[in-house]
């Protein structure tokens, strides 16, 4: 498969994990701030997959069920609030410890990368309400709640996230993927 390379300007930064008085949610809506952008929320944690959507600085989370948890700071395992300028990114090693970094395009140096769309599984809506979608697939009834509305699945999985991974190249020409971010959710 050939992929399209293409450089965009970028800035990868280091930023202040949450500290032990802030809330998920509170540490979330500070790093978005006063921006009128919409982001999107993806977290993995002990307890399932938590989707969410950050609309004027405020943060909506899936509802609550059996397989989307509510967002608790101590379940965290990693969380990447993203839209198509950049990502945040939350993540808990494995002696519980917080770290965060930002990659925020439009300024910086020029970086290499590719972008695909890998697909997300899905085929049956089950609900909906104004923001979200309840979706499931297959016979094991994997399930989760996207923020996400007005799409069709007739018996397919239209659900996308668009990744695009960054290059870099080392001192013997050799050229791989240095990290890669969330871009956008949309379907298909």
């Amino acid at each position: 498969m050939i992929r399209k390379i293409a450089d965009v300007p970028m800035v990868l930064t280091k930023i202040p994990a949450p500290n032990d008085v802030q809330t998920v949610q509170e540490w979330i809506e500070a790093q978005v701030g006063v921006s009128t952008d919409i982001f999107y929320l993806l977290v993995h944690a002990d307890d399932g997959v938590i989707w969410g959507k950050v609309e004027a600085g405020k943060l909506l989370t899936a509802p609550e069920t059996e397989f989307s948890p509510i967002l608790r700071l101590e379940m965290v395992q990693n969380a990447r609030l993203f839209n198509h300028f950049g990502e945040v990114l939350l993540w808990r090693d494995g002696e519980g410890v917080f770290y965060a970094r930002a990659i925020i395009e439009g300024e910086g140096n020029s970086t290499k990368y590719f972008d695909e769309n890998q697909i997300l599984w899905g085929n049956q809506i089950e609900a909906h309400d104004e923001i979200f979608t309840q979706i499931s697939d297959g016979a094991q009834g994997l399930r989760h709640i996207v923020p996400l509305t007005g799409f069709y699945t007739e018996g397919r999985r239209p659900l996308r996230l668009a990744v695009r991974h960054y290059l870099t190249e080392d001192e013997c020409g050799f050229v791989h993927v240095a990290y890669s971010r969330l871009v956008h959710l949309f379907a298909e």
